[in-house]
């Protein structure tokens, strides 16, 4: 097949200051190896909501081995747990304005019908949104700190309308009743703009702008072939629109669009996709994050100039999810170089930052752990694949490991730089890792995006095989001993290697993949709705396009499973049902290979409590040991 075919020009990037930093490592120092358990024992938080008075953040944490929320001091010190929750994760959504109320949002058990809570100083709770089999998402607050804004399905299952809360006694009224399928994108700061997006194809969108004055819908992005429209936030004054869109380039920019005038011009053009932008509160500053090969970065912009601000003292590494406080005084946004987990760093704005977090267990020394690098490779067809690359320590030409490939989910999706307690324990226990960004992979432009477009399992799966030939050709990777392993998209991935390629790996790993696509995108959960035709647009119509989506299942292919085969799941996963892993478990269980499965009772779809991470992943660990690096040497294609 031609996935087999020589591989020419395979290109390497590792950086000689990476290299000698490494050596220097070895030679002073010999790497320890941690359980699984040490890597669990990190704590990751995330979000950031200053207190009225600023002298708190607030913070979603798995300190207490599940997600809850939790507030720290700005100047650092020790988290205070708010919520206590043993079974459901808590999301933070941040404090009321004017007082220490907070809003969060919990699921039953990882079936993603989520609600929205608020919870009082003296811990009482309310839950805004009340009923079964709804689902509820916050949108923000109004400009005026008034009221704010909740989107939920409980008046149709496929169709989210939108519902304006009062901040005192959360009285609500619907502000739009959405029948068209619309996602919302933003609203203006009088309110009486509500930009909605309509989801095209995966890479098509448009944004249409509604006027509760005067109940009219205008579409605002009209254009040809397939351009992606996001709208972002709205200017401080009301009277533009900012957004992001490809639309004549390759990359994402961010672009303005007058309400008055109906005309459009460009605010920012980098060389790589704009993820997201936004104003400060009183529009003093424009926060960006820029999507910089694999790593995402966070920017501050003087919107009238649109200089970047110079922000002093910042620390190394990567710093992201930038956030100011109501006034726009403070600071805070989270740090990592990818081998420990993100810290958050707070700061007043014009003087240098400190760190007010420190997830990694000390337990650990960060020498240990491996900073990624970004490289790249030619794939079977000369196009050239990135991804984000892994060596242990202890890897070596005279001591070759053994080596995963890493797909992340989607389709879609990307590998970035950042810390995984799951993959720093493969490292540390002497596999290589590439995280791989496979054609389809957002994040390299949209002619990259689209080309496995009604190709996956094929095109895309070329790529997953061919960066095998890379591995080799690090000189530290024992070619026979390389496996597969991936969640949701990525599961799916693993399974398509061991059934449409079973000659390429020695083993697969499946995170909760897809095994019957044709069941699943007919069983997709009725609030992805505003989505379904775009997905189908990507991946196929069940009832047009069955007979190749039959072909790519991994489930109608199972008899070609030669490889030791693991399977992980959630039982309540609601994207990809659990009947998906119980199949394809029992078809590969046929074939005599060694298949062990792993079932989650109280996860959805990706695994949340440490308790099940930690029992997961040790899992994983030992299937790797036994099938992959204990094994013999074996003959295997590239």
């Amino acid at each position: 097949m031609r996935y087999l075919a020589p591989f020419l020009a395979i290109a390497l990037t590792l950086t000689a200051c990476a290299k000698k930093q490494e050596t220097q490592q070895q030679a002073e120092r010999q790497v320890q190896t941690y359980s699984v358990e040490d890597f669990y024992k990190t704590n990751d938080f995330f979000g950031g909501s200053f207190s009225p008075d600023k002298s708190k953040i607030l913070l979603s944490s798995n300190l207490s081995g599940i997600f809850n929320v939790v507030s720290m001091p700005v100047a650092g010190g020790t988290p205070t747990s708010l919520t206590h929750s043993t079974t459901n994760s808590v999301f933070s959504l941040g404090y009321f304005p004017d007082d220490e109320r907070f809003a969060y949002r919990s699921d039953q058990g990882g079936n993603e019908l989520s609600h929205i809570y608020v919870q009082n100083p003296d811990s009482t709770v309310k839950d805004l949104t009340p009923g079964k089999n709804l689902r509820a998402d916050f949108i923000g607050w109004a400009n005026d700190d008034k009221s704010f804004f909740i989107q939920t399905n409980e008046r149709d299952p496929k169709f989210f309308d939108f519902y304006e809360y009062a901040a005192d006694g959360y009285g609500r009224q619907m502000i739009y009743k959405n029948t068209e399928g619309y996602d919302f994108g933003a609203i203006s700061p009088d309110k009486r703009y509500i930009a909605l997006a309509k989801n095209n194809t995966t890479s098509d969108t448009d944004i249409f702008l509604y006027d509760r004055q005067t109940k009219q819908t205008t579409h605002i992005t009209p254009h040809q072939g397939s351009v992606i429209n996001n709208a972002q936030d709205f200017t401080p004054d009301g009277t533009a629109l900012i957004y992001l869109s490809d639309e004549g380039r390759e990359f994402a920019s961010l672009r303005k669009y007058d309400l008055a005038a109906g005309s459009k011009s460009a605010i920012l053009e980098p060389q790589w996709d704009i993820a997201g932008a936004g104003y400060s509160k009183h529009g003093k500053y424009l926060l960006v994050t820029i999507n910089e090969d694999a790593k995402l970065v966070s920017h501050v912009y003087d919107p009238a100039t649109m200089q970047e601000v110079a922000m002093p003292g910042l620390p190394p590494g990567l710093v992201r999810g930038m956030r100011l406080s109501r006034d726009e005084t403070m600071y805070a946004f989270y740090n990592s170089d990818g081998s420990t987990p993100d810290d958050l760093w707070v700061g007043q704005m014009g003087q240098a930052p400190h760190r007010v977090t420190d997830g990694l267990n000390p337990a650990i020394e960060r020498a240990d752990l491996v900073v990624p690098q970004v490289t790249r490779f030619k794939s079977y067809d000369g196009v050239e694949v990135p991804g984000v690359l892994y060596k242990p320590h202890q890897a070596s030409a005279n001591a070759k490991a053994p080596a995963l490939v890493l797909v992340h989910g989607g389709p879609g999706g990307e590998a970035t730089v950042g810390f995984s307690p799951l993959v720093q324990s493969l490292v540390n226990h002497g596999y290589v890792v590439f995280d791989i960004n496979n054609r389809g992979s957002s994040g390299y432009g949209k002619t990259f995006f689209q080309m496995d477009d009604r190709k996956h399992g094929e095109a895309d799966l070329g790529d997953v095989v061919a960066s095998k030939a890379m591995l080799t050709a690090t000189g530290y990777v024992d070619s026979t001993k390389i496996g597969i392993v991936g969640g949701s998209y990525g599961g799916y991935m693993t399974l398509a290697a061991l059934t449409l390629q079973p000659d390429a790996f020695q083993v697969g790993v499946d995170l909760f993949g897809i095994s019957n696509w044709v069941r699943t995108l007919e069983s997709i959960p009725p609030y992805w709705e505003s989505f379904r035709q775009a997905l189908y647009a990507e991946m196929g119509d069940p009832k047009t396009d069955g007979e190749r989506l039959h072909r790519i299942s991994p489930l109608f292919n199972a008899d070609k499973i030669k490889v030791p085969l693991m399977v992980l799941q959630g039982a309540n996963d609601p994207r990809v049902i659990k009947v998906e892993s119980d199949e394809i478990v029992a078809a590969a269980q046929k074939n005599g290979v060694p298949v062990e499965y792993v079932i989650f009772p109280d996860e959805g779809h990706g695994f949340l409590k440490k308790a099940n991470e930690i029992e997961g992943t040790g899992k994983i660990l030992t299937f790797l040991d036994k099938y992959l690096k204990a094994a013999g040497p074996k003959t295997a294609s590239s």
